[in-house]
């Protein structure tokens, strides 16, 4: 029988490999592309890693956020089975990008609730903005990932017009906690810029 699997560790232990510049991380694709590679290459032979494998692959009844899954890693009889839910924004847009990262949290829950054995929330980030407790409101959704505000209950869309579909709903309590990673590779020393990453995880 499969080991289950410390998938937050596995995932800390890919961005130290990012450290140590054996791989360069210069979008999104490429750290799903990245870390999907590393996945496959420690983890134990009993698990296939996987891509964008749709929700349906896994669940008869898929009712979530979002339809697809960014990595998937699960036995062949998917008794144990693992979600990773990639962001590494780098157009700003900051409160909507924010809000995306509150959706991708509550994606990975609704799949823990449905029966996966593991899920992770991973954020990639290089903009201070994301993280940089600026001054401004922690009433709003910067609080969550700059004021250290607990991301719960309701989580309204920044932008939206008040319907029913502008805000997510979360079931339990997740707090952010940024990690340093590194300077940005290639940027000039006296406007670079400082990678940070957060891991949420369930199960």
């Amino acid at each position: 029988m499969a080991k289950a699997l410390n998938l937050k560790q596995y995932i800390s232990d890919f961005f130290e490999y990012v450290k140590s510049e054996k791989v360069e991380l210069y979008n999104e694709f490429s750290l799903q592309h990245e870390l999907g590679i590393y996945l496959r290459n420690h983890l134990p032979r009993d698990y296939k890693v996987q891509f964008e494998r749709n929700v349906s692959f896994f669940l008869f009844e898929d009712e979530t956020v979002k339809k697809e899954i960014d990595i998937v890693i699960f036995t062949e009889d998917k008794t144990k089975r693992y979600a990773i839910e990639l962001k590494y924004p780098r157009n700003g847009q900051y409160p909507e990008q924010m809000y995306a990262f509150v959706k991708d949290i509550r994606f990975v829950e609704q799949l823990k609730e449905k029966g996966f054995t593991g899920t992770c929330a991973v954020t990639l980030v290089e903009d201070k903005p994301f993280y940089f407790d600026s001054g401004r409101s922690t009433n709003d959704i910067y609080g969550y990932f700059r004021g250290g505000k607990t991301i719960k209950e309701e989580i309204k869309k920044p932008t939206g017009e008040g319907k029913e579909e502008d805000s997510i709903l979360i079931d339990r309590v997740y707090k952010i906690n940024w990690v340093d990673l590194d300077e940005v590779p290639g940027e000039k020393a006296e406007t670079r810029k400082k990678r940070k990453y957060y891991i949420v995880t369930i199960g």
